[in-house]
This record gives C-alpha cells, structure tokens and sequence, in this order.
C-alpha cells in the first residue's frame, strides 16, 4: 500500500486568513491528503504576529509551519527557538524552494564542482509594488522589502555558505531606499557579502519595480555559472542553466510541482516518521542575526516586536 493509505494525514490548523495561504497551505494539503484541522499549524499572520502567535502554538504542544520571516528580529527569533527546543515541538521557518528539486540540482551541481571553484553568489529578488495599503508596507507590522524579499534572498546566500563557503556569511556593506511616506520601511535594500572561503556574495531586494518579476540566483565559479531564473517559485519557471567555458550550455527543466507541496510533504513525514529536514529551527536565529545586520549595514533599523497585545488577552495594569 501507498504511504498516503498507511500513514494518518496531519490535521492542520491555519492562523488566519493570509493570502499566501492558499497557494502555501491549502492547495497542497489537498495535493498530498492532508487535513484543515488542528494539531500542527501553519502561521500566515502578519510578520510581527509571527513569534507571538508560534509561542502560543508551541504552548499549546502543536507544531509549527511558521510563514517567513520567522520572527520581527534575532531576538524574538532566539525565543522562539529556544521555546519550541525546551518543549520539544517541531517549529520550522517556512522557506519552502529548498524542498523542491530544484534547488537539490543546484545544490547537486555546485558539490559536484560544476562551476569550479564558487567566486560568487548573487541573489536578487524584484517585484512591482504591493498597494500602499499593504500590510507589507506597515512598519508597524514589522513590513518592508528584505522582511517580505530579502529574506529568501538571504536565506539561499546561507544555504550555499554552509554547505560549499566555510560557514555563515558576514555583511560587509549595505544600502537602501525608504519607502516614500512609510518613515523606517525599507522599499529596496542590498548588501554585499564575505564567506569564510573567500567567496563573495551579493543579495538584494526591490518591493517597487514597476513591470519586473526577477527572483534570480547565480552562482559564478572558477568553471563556469550556475543561473536559475525564478528559485523561489518553480511553479511558475523551473529552469536552471549551466553554462561551463568550452562546452554546450546544459538546460534543465525540475518540473513545476509547487514547492509548498514538497514542503509539506517533507514537515509531514518529518512529524510521522522522523524523516529528515534540510534545516531545522536553530536555523532561524542566524537567518534573523543576518536580516538585522542588512538592515543596519542600510541605514534601517531592525524591525521591532509589536508593543499590541496578543489577540485574547487582556493588557497588563500597574
């Protein structure tokens, strides 16, 4: 028998209705079996409601599927993590691309030294402007380009650090644009990086690029470069280039199965059977450690933990 007919489906609770939850939760709950309920719960509140609402979750012994950005700032990141490691409970940032197969072809391709020796990472990700009443444009709510962009942006600089470039990379400078109107909430924002490999990487962000949708990674070696046009969303192009000096520019299409399908296949099996994440939840503190320093390096101030009350509950007195 099939593994969906043996294996009970999770039931999953939804905080709210975000817009990314249909594309990121319900659709491939339906693709894979599983159940809207509640024991784990997958979190697309507003950024600032993020770690408020994941250490109710944790609370209440139920596991997590947070929605990036996992925290408004390392610190609220760290309490999480370190919350959801005391109870035990399985709490993931919900950086879905490397669950797909095509970030493992990319990461296949520069372990087998497909490009040589890696010189540089670049990850840029631009957008046209959500209107100005979206919530991603509210300081507030912890908004702005790098938290809703820059982190994927970010993220995959990591991935790559930790597995070819010597570990984490470190922010060597920085600069950005404030949102006209919105004091605090970055519109564009870049930073350049170092590896502990010497490899250099640059990452960057746009939330207000009229007509353009470019969500690219290059990676440049000593042999060649590794180009994929859209990493964050294979649904909509799985294509990967590889182009090494004197030889015929290698095309591959991964398929356009959603990356969230494969995300929640992966949490799922991870819950039932302890099969194995690509990363886990110390992960988030040094991806929020990293946001920080973007922002500082760009003249912006890390976003802060909403001073609101949580929903239900009453403000202190006295």
């Amino acid at each position: 028998m099939s593994e969906r007919a043996t294996v009970e489906p999770l039931r999953i609770g939804i905080l709210g209705a975000a817009r990314i939850a249909a594309l990121s939760i319900v659709a491939p709950a339906a693709a894979t079996g599983h159940r809207l309920v509640a024991v784990a719960v997958y979190n697309p509140l507003a950024n600032s409601l993020h770690a408020p609402w994941n250490l109710r979750a944790i609370a209440a012994g139920k596991h997590v599927l947070s929605e990036k950005p996992f925290a408004a700032n390392a610190a609220e990141a760290r309490r999480v993590a370190e919350a959801a490691q005391a109870a035990g409970i399985v709490v993931i940032e919900a950086f879905h691309y490397p669950f797909h197969p095509l970030w493992r072809r990319v990461v296949e391709l520069v372990g087998a030294g497909a490009v040589g020796e890696v010189q540089h990472v670049e990850t840029m990700l631009r957008m046209p402007a959500p209107a100005d009443s979206d919530p991603r444009w509210a300081l507030e709510l912890a908004g702005g380009a790098t938290m809703d962009l820059g982190c994927y942006a970010l993220h995959a600089q990591r991935q790559l650090g930790l597995r070819f470039l010597g570990g984490e990379p470190r922010v060597v400078s920085g600069h950005g644009a404030e949102r006209r109107g919105r004091p605090g909430v970055d519109e564009a924002l870049s930073v350049e990086l170092a590896f502990p490999s010497g490899a250099t990487g640059s990452a960057a962000c746009d939330m207000d690029s009229p007509d353009v949708w470019d969500f690219h990674l290059t990676v440049t070696g000593s042999a060649g470069v590794l180009h994929v046009p859209d990493f964050p969303r294979p649904h909509v192009d799985d294509t990967l280039v590889l182009r090494r000096r004197g030889e015929p520019e290698l095309l591959e299409h991964l398929g356009t199965r959603s990356s969230y399908t494969y995300q929640l296949e992966a949490f799922a099996a991870h819950i039932r059977r302890g099969a194995p994440l690509p990363y886990d939840v110390t992960d988030t503190v040094p991806q929020a450690e990293l946001v920080d320093a973007a922002y500082r390096a760009a003249g912006f101030e890390p976003r802060q933990v909403t001073a609101a009350p949580l929903p239900g509950t009453r403000p202190r007195r006295g």
